[in-house]
């Protein structure tokens, strides 16, 4: 069954013909920017499975692991809607609030935690960890 996400004002769409991969929470300072001052929840795709409509822009950065990132967001309403590393261009993160159903696949582990501020409440029940863990296979 394909998943489907999108952005805020409608005009980007994306359609996803796999199954989840992973869930992370992530902590690093970069997805508290993403996040308005929280955290992000990332669900991983295969990218070759993954169709998108619309435009998407790209901000280019060094994510907080030192990998080299590409930010794709609609340019219209400002969503975040996915990251991309370029080492595992196979991969992509999607923000869990861009998809239409966010319950397909809940946080599995809580990443960055050491860039968390004080206030940030951590799931206890996940497995934490201080910074990023080895990547989606």
């Amino acid at each position: 069954m394909p998943h489907q996400a999108g952005c805020l004002c409608g005009k980007v769409r994306i359609s996803i013909d796999a199954e989840p991969m992973a869930a992370r929470m992530c902590w690093c300072r970069l997805c508290q920017y993403l996040g308005g001052g929280s955290g992000t929840v990332n669900v991983c795709f295969p990218s070759d499975r993954m169709t998108v409509t619309g435009e998407v822009r790209w901000h280019h950065s060094t994510a907080d692991s030192g990998n080299a990132m590409r930010r794709g967001f609609c340019p219209e309403c400002g969503t975040p809607l996915f990251s991309v590393a370029e080492s595992r261009s196979h991969l992509t993160f999607i923000r869990a609030g861009a998809l239409d159903d966010p319950d397909i696949l809940a946080p599995q582990a809580v990443i960055w935690t050491d860039a968390a501020p004080n206030w940030a409440h951590l799931d206890p029940e996940l497995p934490h960890y201080p910074a990023q863990i080895p990547p989606v296979a």
